[in-house]
């Protein structure tokens, strides 16, 4: 996600879409890259269809093509050598099942988009990343998350999806109906074809206030964890694992709440009295409300706001997820590692997440917390980086997100995720000719 916007220098704006307009399904020929820079697509060819018989025909005549999202991913999870489809324009709401409590919607829909929508007619999702600007379908791909200790990432609000297979044909899976096929076939990082619907777990709407809390010490964060992130129904940190000036503590709580108490000392730390930017010395006018003022779930859970649409800027991201049994440790084994760490962190982000049963979920078979690092852009640098801090967390059987960048082998992967050789098979059989393989999943599936 472009944190960089936000997180450095708040100023550059977007004046049009993360694609320029392109006629039919004709193949834009230009080089593109992700949204921070650090990658150039390894091809130029790019097709943009604007129905799903569209799509159907560019993949029955395709060799290789890749699935190509919003682009938000610093890995070269959606890279490919010969062709990118994109579905960006197939973006709309398609049912909203009132007696079932889902939505399906198009799978180039924006979590941005849908929300206030869904508010609107009176729903509300689970939870939202940080930034609400991703594609819905590539975030459940990939497994991305918000926090809270009894929130699932946004791929578990998934009820059924429809993609399109190596063949040309329309597949369709359910959560009631394909079992362990479905769990195998969410979070299937563009692995067995292009997903066409979604359709997601919704319920009731509800509102929401935000307070943040400053100065936390590291000392307390390992100490009280617990307590700090049950403190409300979504709770970030933030650090830089060095200064406890520069720690804060976000909290997000369901409204009514008669009877919570909001306390102006928290564990050392202190109610902040205006709103507040995760590096204090930027300003906070691109992120969501705070200071306890009541909002639409949709302007409360994601950090930043909607409207300040994010521009591409320099900077790199990793995160490693763990049992949140071994959140205290991690929290000291990065302390100690905070002066190693200083020159390339720009801040680091810690969130909670529910187990799951999505296959390839790093949140798969336990409750996990992520350790989130927000870098400059210096890829020599941070290549040298990544395998100390891996080394730091293999006790703790760190699992990264798939979008963002790491260092381990494809052995350690195999050991971290039990149901990778039942999901290689799964692609496999979907996909026999590798149509939708690229070197990262060959590299690491």
């Amino acid at each position: 996600m472009d944190k960089r916007t936000f997180l450095k220098t708040s100023s550059a704006l977007l004046t049009g879409g993360l694609l320029a307009p392109l006629s039919s399904c004709r193949p834009q020929n230009a080089p593109r890259t992700n949204w921070a820079g650090n990658l150039t697509y390894s091809t130029d060819r790019l097709h943009v269809p604007e129905t799903v018989p569209e799509a159907q025909d560019i993949i029955r005549q395709s060799r290789k093509i890749r699935p190509l999202g919003s682009r938000h991913s610093f890995s070269t999870i959606a890279d490919s050598q010969i062709g990118h489809i994109s579905l960006e324009r197939l973006n709309t709401v398609l049912d909203l099942d009132a007696s079932a409590n889902t939505v399906t919607v198009e799978s180039g829909m924006r979590y941005g988009d849908l929300c206030p929508i869904l508010h609107a007619r009176g729903y509300a999702l689970h939870n939202l990343a940080s930034l609400p600007h991703i594609s819905i379908a590539g975030a459940c791909a990939t497994a991305t998350h918000g926090s809270g200790v009894a929130n699932g990432n946004l791929a578990t609000a998934v009820t059924a999806i429809e993609y399109i297979n190596a063949d040309g044909e329309l597949v369709t899976l359910s959560h009631d109906a394909d079992g362990e096929t479905f769990a195998g076939s969410v979070v299937a990082l563009g692995g067995l074809g292009l997903v066409t619907k979604v359709t997601l777990q919704i319920e009731p709407t509800y509102d929401m206030v935000q307070h943040v809390y400053l100065g936390l010490p590291l000392a307390a964060m390992r100490e009280h964890f617990d307590d700090i992130v049950a403190r409300g129904y979504s709770v970030s940190l933030f650090t830089d694992w060095r200064n406890d000036a520069a720690t804060q503590v976000w909290v997000k709580s369901k409204m009514p709440h008669e009877g919570l108490e909001v306390e102006p000392e928290l564990f050392g730390t202190n109610l902040a009295d205006r709103n507040v930017h995760p590096i204090l010395a930027l300003s906070a006018i691109h992120c969501t409300e705070q200071m306890g003022i009541p909002g639409p779930w949709h302007t409360r859970l994601p950090h930043f706001r909607m409207e300040f649409t994010p521009s591409s800027g320099k900077e790199l991201q990793s995160e490693f997820f763990v049992a949140r049994e071994h959140a205290q440790d991690v929290i000291t084994a990065l302390t100690e590692m905070g002066a190693l760490l200083a020159d390339l962190l720009m801040i680091s982000e810690i969130r909670t997440i529910d187990a799951d049963d999505l296959w390839l979920s790093p949140s798969y078979g336990r409750q996990s917390v992520a350790f989130h690092f927000t870098w400059e852009q210096d890829w020599n640098a941070l290549q040298v980086l990544l395998p100390q801090i891996e080394q730091a967390l293999e006790p703790y059987e760190a699992r990264p997100h798939w979008g963002k960048l790491f260092a381990m082998s494809r052995s350690t992967l195999e050991a971290r995720y039990p149901q990778m050789e039942a999901f290689r098979a799964l692609v496999n059989k979907q996909d026999p000719t590798g149509k939708f393989r690229n070197a990262f999943l060959d590299a690491y599936v």
